[in-house]
């Protein structure tokens, strides 16, 4: 099978296994260690997927997305490659919840003020355009705006303030 060079090198794909990755190792931790100090996780997550597996009352309430909170009841969280799934109380009913860390569409832990907001990626299969670059063009050093697929966001975003600035004032 022959790949064109728009096949090889996926970046996007590449950022956000790695990201997801930074999702499973937080949630394996806290499956190995308990929730530490003031942290917790917002998970918001598809609920209309294949592998999700949620009570039908809660599928019905939330037919697209849902937000979970980790923080203090919870239990049985069992973290692998590809999902994760926990017990959680619903007006004092226990269920257990499949959800494929692909799913997944924010996770936040507010007490440090980290989030990562996941979108879904398109495939040249599904008929939606990627970025794409004729570096033979002179235009080659002005992508087209209008389909742009994300944004280069720093890490200092993301990072507590107020840690530098304590000396300054």
């Amino acid at each position: 099978m022959v790949r064109n060079n728009d096949e090889v090198f996926r970046y996007d794909k590449m950022v956000e296994k790695a990201l997801r990755g930074v999702v499973r190792e937080a949630l394996q931790e806290v499956a190995k260690e308990g929730i530490v100090g003031e942290h917790h996780f917002y998970i918001t997550f598809f609920t209309n997927q294949p592998g999700v597996k949620i009570p039908d009352y809660l599928k019905e309430r939330y037919p697209e997305e849902m937000t979970i909170v980790l923080q203090h009841q919870f239990y049985d969280l069992e973290v692998d490659a590809e999902k994760f799934s926990v017990m959680l109380s619903f007006n004092n009913v226990p269920e257990r919840l499949v959800v494929p860390l692909s799913t997944v569409t924010i996770f936040a832990d507010p007490s440090v003020n980290f989030a990562l907001q996941f979108q879904p990626l398109t495939d040249d299969e599904d008929g939606e355009e990627d970025i794409h670059f004729d570096m033979d063009s002179p235009e080659a050093e002005k992508p087209d705006r209008d389909k742009k697929k994300g944004e280069v966001v720093s890490l200092d975003t993301f990072r507590k303030k107020g840690k530098d600035n304590k000396d300054k004032t």
